[in-house]
Formats: C-alpha cells, sequence, structure tokens
C-alpha cells in the first residue's frame, strides 16, 4: 500500500510499505505520439510544456519545491516525470543516488518501484484475458489444478479476479517472502498451510502473496515466466528498455540508485544491502526509471493502443482501474475522497477529481504512480529511501493543486503533524507495553534446551542458538537476535536496516517438560504461527 503506511505488522517498514495500497503500500495513465518520437526527442520534453493553461512555471515550481522537501524529510535522492495530454512536459533527477560517490540522480536512474508492479500483472492478465485463454472469473483451479488455500471454500471458489484485488480478506502472511528463497512454485504450495482470522471475500485486506500467484498464473497460461511475458508484451512495445525484475540486473547498469534508510531517532541516513526477492517478482520486483515510466503512465492514460496497436482492449484496460472492493477509509482528510481497490490500482479523488494510483516501498525505495484521467494527468515520483518519506505524496499534491488551478494546500505541514501524532502514539504504545513488562523473570529451561531447529509448513524453519544471555536465531535467509523478555518470551530488536521487527516469539513447552515447538505473531490477521521442534535424528517417516 506502501506496502505505504501499512498493516504489514511486524515486519515493518519494508513490508508495511509493500503493503498497503500508504495507506496509503501509491500512480499514472494515457498514450498517443510519444512512440513515434525517437527517446531523444521524447526526453528532451525535460523542461518543456504541453498546452494547458495550468502547465506555466511546472519546471520553476518543482525545482524550487522539491529540494525543501527533501531537505526536511532528508531523502538522498527523487526522480520526477510529469505527463499530460499524451506528452511528456517535465522529468528531472534531483539530489543523490550515490551517497558515498556523490553521483547525482538522473532522469535515467533505476529505482525499485515495489507494488507499482501489481498493474503489469493485471495488465498482463487483460491481455490473457483478451486472447481468451483466461477468465476473471472462472476458478483458480481450472489454470492451476494443484491451487489450495487454507480455507476449502477459498480453494474452489477463488478466480483471477480475486487473486488481483485484495478483496479476499485473508491475512497476508509477507514474511514468508521477504524471509527466504522459495521459488514462486513452491510459495504456492505452501499457502494451503497459512491461516487466516477472517472468512473468505470478507472485505479488503491486502496480500502479495496472492498477486504473486496470479503472476504465477500469467506463466502458466501463457507458457513462459511472468517475466518474460512483460518483457515481450509491455516493456519492448512500449520501449521500456530500462525496466527489468531484479535488483541484481539494476546493479549492472551505469546508472542506479543504491537504497538507503533513516535512523528513526536520530534522523541519520545511511545505505542498507539492496533486497533481492525475485519469487515475489508480480507483487513487487520490477525496477524502472522515470523516463520509462512516464511512458507507461502515457499508456495507461488511452484506450490500450501503442499508435495503431491495441496492446490490449479497451474494455480490460478500463476494467483494471474499476473499483473491486471498498478500502478502509481510516483517517483520510477531507479532500481525499473514498478509497477503493480495483485490479493493481486504487481508485480515489483529489478534491473531487478522480484519481488512480499506487505506490511501492521496498528496503530502501518508495514510490508513486498516479493518474488524474480527467486530465490526462500522470505524475511518477522516485525515490530512494522508505522510513518517515512522505515526499512523494507532498509533492503529489502539490503538483495537483497547480495543475488543476486550485488553491494550494500546505501538504508538508499536514505531513510534518501527523507525523508528530504518529510518533507520540509509538511512545505512549512503549510506554504502556514497559508498564505491563514484568521484570526479573527467567526462562524455565537452561538456554541450550532451546536451542535447535523449528519448522512451520507454511514459513520454513527457525534455527536457534544459544548466544550470550539470549540466541542468535535465523529464519530460512533472515538472521536476528533474541534477547529475553519474560518468563519463556524473548524479544527481536529491529533489524539493522530497519524493515524487519519481528516482535516477540514464545517458547512452548511439552507434555515430557521439554522445549517442543515457537509460537510466533507473525501475522497480525491470522492465529500464532506455530513451529515445532524438528527431530535431530528424524526417523525415515519423519523425515517424509
Amino acid at each position: 500500500e506502501g506496502m505505504i503506511c501499512s498493516h504489514a505488522g511486524n515486519v515493518k517498514a519494508v513490508i508495511s510499505k509493500t503493503r498497503d495500497a500508504r495507506r496509503p503500500l501509491r500512480i499514472v495513465r494515457r498514450w498517443i505520439l510519444i512512440f513515434q518520437m525517437t527517446p531523444a526527442i521524447l526526453l528532451a520534453a525535460s523542461a518543456q510544456v504541453a498546452p494547458s493553461q495550468h502547465t506555466q512555471g511546472v519546471a520553476d515550481d518543482l525545482e524550487q519545491f522539491v529540494p525543501a522537501q527533501m531537505q526536511k524529510w532528508k531523502v538522498p535522492g527523487v526522480a520526477i516525470a510529469v505527463v499530460q495530454n499524451g506528452q511528456v512536459i517535465y522529468t528531472h533527477g534531483f539530489g543523490l543516488r550515490d551517497v558515498k560517490s556523490n553521483l547525482p540522480v538522473t532522469t535515467k536512474t533505476i529505482f525499485a518501484i515495489g507494488s507499482i508492479s501489481k498493474s503489469f500483472t493485471s495488465l498482463s492478465m487483460g491481455m490473457l484475458n483478451d486472447e481468451g485463454k483466461l477468465d476473471w472469473d472462472k476458478p483458480v483451479r481450472q489454470y492451476l489444478p494443484e491451487f489450495q488455500m487454507n480455507d476449502p471454500v477459498a480453494s474452489e471458489r477463488m478466480t483471477p479476479r480475486d487473486l488481483i484485488s485484495h478483496r479476499l480478506g485473508l491475512a497476508g502472511h509477507d514474511l514468508i517472502w521477504y524471509s527466504s528463497d522459495f521459488s514462486r512454485e513452491d510459495m504456492v504450495r505452501r499457502l494451503r498451510f497459512l491461516q487466516s482470522d477472517h472468512d473468505f471475500r470478507s472485505g479488503y485486506r491486502y496480500n502479495n502473496l496472492l498477486v504473486m500467484t496470479a503472476g504465477y498464473l500469467v506463466g502458466r497460461v501463457s507458457g513462459q515466466s511472468w517475466e518474460d511475458f512483460v518483457r515481450h508484451r509491455v516493456f519492448e512495445p512500449l520501449q521500456m528498455n530500462s525496466s527489468n525484475f531484479s535488483v541484481l540486473d539494476s546493479q549492472k547498469s551505469s546508472d542506479f540508485s543504491h537504497p538507503y534508510r533513516k535512523d528513526e531517532h536520530s534522523g541519520a541516513v545511511s545505505e542498507i544491502p539492496f533486497h533481492v526477492m525475485s519469487a515475489i517478482g508480480p507483487a513487487g520486483s520490477i525496477n524502472s526509471n522515470v523516463e520509462d515510466m512516464a511512458r507507461y503512465a502515457i499508456f495507461q492514460l488511452g484506450k490500450g493502443k501503442l499508435g495503431d496497436r491495441q496492446l490490449v482492449s479497451e474494455a480490460n484496460l478500463s476494467l483494471n482501474h474499476t473499483p473491486q472492493i471498498p478500502m478502509p477509509d481510516g483517517s483520510r482528510p477531507q479532500e481525499i475522497g473514498p478509497r477503493s481497490y480495483a485490479m493493481g490500482w486504487v481508485v480515489s479523488s483529489y478534491r473531487g477529481h478522480p484519481l488512480w494510483w499506487h505506490n511501492g516501498g521496498i528496503d530502501g525505495f518508495y514510490a508513486l504512480l498516479t493518474l488524474l484521467p480527467d486530465q490526462e494527468f500522470g505524475l511518477v515520483i522516485l525515490t530512494n529511501i522508505l522510513d518517515d518519506n512522505p515526499v512523494a505524496e507532498i509533492v503529489g499534491y502539490h503538483m495537483y493543486d497547480h495543475l488543476l488551478g486550485l488553491d494550494s494546500i500546505d501538504w508538508a505541514k499536514r505531513f510534518a503533524e501527523l507525523g508528530e501524532k504518529q510518533k507520540a502514539a509509538e511512545e505512549q504504545e512503549r510506554k504502556n507495553e514497559l508498564a505491563e513488562h514484568k521484570a526479573n523473570t527467567h526462562p524455565s529451561h537452561e538456554l541450550k534446551d532451546y536451542a535447535g531447529g523449528y519448522e512451520n509448513p507454511g514459513y520454513g524453519v527457525i534455527t536457534i542458538q544459544p548466544e550470550g544471555n539470549g540466541f542468535s536465531a535465523t529464519l530460512n535467509k533472515l538472521s536476528f537476535a533474541l534477547h529475553h523478555y519474560e518468563y519463556d518470551i524473548f524479544e527481536s530488536p529491529p533489524d539493522s536496516t530497519g524493515a524487519v521487527d519481528l516482535g516477540k516469539l514464545r517458547f512452548l513447552t511439552g507434555m515430557n517438560g521439554k522445549i517442543d515447538s515457537i509460537a510466533a505473531p507473525f501475522e497480525p490477521d491470522a492465529p500464532e504461527i506455530i513451529f515445532t521442534r524438528v527431530p535431530e535424528n528424524p526417523s525415515p517417516e519423519q523425515k517424509k
């Protein structure tokens, strides 16, 4: 959503901003003469203005406003593209893509776009529907016979439309993909082990694993991988030549941004590692720059055509932007209309004007793609920091006011006030937790008795090793420390990237008096995840 900021639970900034279309886990669209231009002509539009009474002064406005917001919110680098009436009216890079080497952001700098990738998956599904290969409302099992959820009703009745629209109400379980190198096929198999506190089609709930399944379905139906389908059917015709599906490919480019985080206490900005997330790709792995995303925005604002070629039917492109499920209102400002989730897009309004958007956040990157379809206006904002970073929204709303000819609202002030309220609420929550904490308690066993492997068929294996007064632990490829909290409860501090906060794990004792399992509240919309001790020398039957 954002993952933007989110209901992702304990997998804090990264997953939460992937999760909630930021709360806004954020958006743009149209297509005409752009693709008849050479790239050089197209991108020379950097400071050019298209024929609209309100587009005058866009460059001067942004080149004063954006750096001020970057400085205020400590964002190292930002790239922006503005499109209107089928033209790119502005592109620009601000700040640094590599702070250590003092390298600037350009319009060619590649950033992760996170959950904006979902709209590429829904577009692909629409193309397959046009070909008669995929029915939006037939059971998923018609295409994936092995498909199985924990809920037998969901297993039988879930449709491709359900997979892409977050309307199922089922728990997201994001830590599975974030902590592991499980293949796409393996994660689809693991869905059957994932419980939820909510019933099938009970309402909006962001779910990356089901969008990943939609991409897996695209691959199965098309006879090629999701990546190959998107590359050949979307990237190539739209000349999105710099876009890719892995941060490993981004780093082979001569112009890519590094990811950064901001310390929540000191505000210091530091570089963090790239996070490879190939398997969850259809929900969030695409990387791009504002030149490519401007092309995509213009296409989305059109009727599915590239020149005389119909890439997707007008009906299916329109369906991608058609509400499927209302989203919770939360504390939205009065200028923002009620939100609904469509198919890879959020549908709302800004000061009475229809608005389509999606955002995306993952390990050190935050992106926003927004479209005002009635004005054929689109905005792409790519940034290289995730934490405490409302710059994309502030700039976006500021630009809407400018281009719609409306009195400007001080969104920077509003976001600052909101941030202070959130910090105060978090501080109060910490105080409440400290007040409830039972000091001077001890584990029930010696630390060595907790050591070993514990497995959950959905999540994988947690391995525990004593270290000092606590443990070092791993969940699949994710390493973390565990410190004693109270009794047999151990707590994991936030990791050094600020991305993951696993919270508290509870060790459980079996009837024989030995530690035999772990209860982990990894998913707020599901029962505790139970990891059962793996025997040191399992029998053949246990191995099976």
